[in-house]
């Protein structure tokens, strides 16, 4: 690789980590104590004809209760108290994919209160499922879970990680619970009753988010595990391009369920993954796109990687059509802008 491309690796780590450390600080300088009214299901599904209640009351109690098991690692490190033999990292398909003791506590504990208030759902979860096959979706109800979005964030002691608990029917996602233990935020989202923070509903697409478009926009992408030479030219073009077109500002978060919920309560404007092989899971889609959708968002594909990528009429899927297995993908807060970045990042424009 290039001197300017290593450099400008440099420089997107750089953003993330500032990005994360100001929105933790800013957190404990708030002296907001912890309330735990805010992480209720808001009155107005609970009131509703929603079908999903009972499992939302349930992902809620669930993604709380495995925040907490991140905490301490969170408050130890780089202290006398850090004990990194306590993670009991363990690798998966490269030295950058790996989980811990907590994802994989986490999960365990999710799964097994699923399956006891609701034994005959189908689960899918990170670390159940490791390096093999990911399971296809049937119609029966099917909860995905990623048990520590961000797990290198967290390993690393930044606070941009989550627990991610979502729902689909009928192939579908409906419901999503994301849950960011350091910044204290519950992000709940279900299919046609809004998307909520800490217990606040999110707007829709209007006033400046319908008329954003990418010169002003700050835009997120994640990289992922990609090592292959044409892979990283790949990436590293696409970011060449949104430069040489001029964009607000960019970021790598690290976290591809929070980057959804960020670009739902418009902290971000629009973020992509999928140019080379680092495309995202079922895992890291699913909460996410709910919030998303929900709070007026687009979200479609990058590109088509493969005929499952695109619908009936052989344009790319969206919304909650979305294909949770594809590799490639594209959120921003409104659908003109989605299709700007797209045609920006693969050079389909004289920018």
């Amino acid at each position: 690789m290039s001197n300017s491309s290593h450099s400008f690796l440099l420089i997107a780590a750089a953003t993330a980590a500032t990005m994360a450390v100001c929105a933790f600080t800013s957190g404990k300088r708030s002296g907001v104590p912890h309330s735990q009214h805010h992480f209720n299901v808001p009155p107005e599904i609970l009131k509703s004809d929603c079908q999903c209640k009972q499992e939302l009351i349930l992902a809620v109690r669930l993604a709380l209760e495995a925040g907490k098991n991140m905490t301490e690692h969170y408050h130890n490190k780089g202290t006398a108290d850090e004990n990194i033999q306590d993670l009991d990292i363990s690798c998966k398909s490269c030295q950058s994919d790996f989980a811990t003791a907590i994802d994989v506590k986490n999960e365990n504990f999710i799964s097994s209160e699923i399956r006891k208030q609701f034994p005959d759902h189908k689960i899918i979860g990170e670390e159940d499922t490791g390096t093999g096959a990911i399971p296809k979706l049937t119609s029966n109800p099917t909860w995905i879970i990623d048990p520590i979005d961000g797990t290198t964030n967290f390993a690393s002691g930044l606070p941009l990680s989550c627990v991610s608990i979502g729902l689909c029917r009928e192939g579908q996602p409906e419901m999503g619970v994301v849950y960011a233990p350091m910044t204290n935020e519950l992000y709940i989202g279900v299919k046609n009753y809004g998307s909520f923070r800490n217990g606040i509903r999110l707007v829709g697409c209007t006033g400046e988010k319908a008329n954003k478009t990418l010169s002003d926009s700050v835009v997120c992408f994640e990289f992922g595990y990609s090592s292959t030479q044409e892979g990283i030219d790949s990436m590293v073009d696409a970011v060449k391009r949104l430069l040489q077109h001029g964009v607000r500002t960019t970021r790598t978060l690290g976290s591809g369920v929070l980057d959804l919920c960020y670009v739902a309560c418009g902290r971000m404007d629009v973020v992509y993954t999928g140019m080379a092989e680092e495309g995202w899971k079922p895992w890291d889609y699913c909460a996410g796109l709910v919030v998303a959708v929900e709070a007026g968002c687009e979200i479609s594909h990058i590109k088509k990687r493969n005929e499952d990528d695109l619908a009936g009429d052989k344009t790319l899927r969206k919304g909650y059509d979305f294909n949770l297995y594809s590799k490639s993908m594209v959120c921003g807060v409104n659908s003109d802008l989605v299709e700007q970045c797209r045609q920006v990042v693969l050079g389909l424009t004289g920018n």
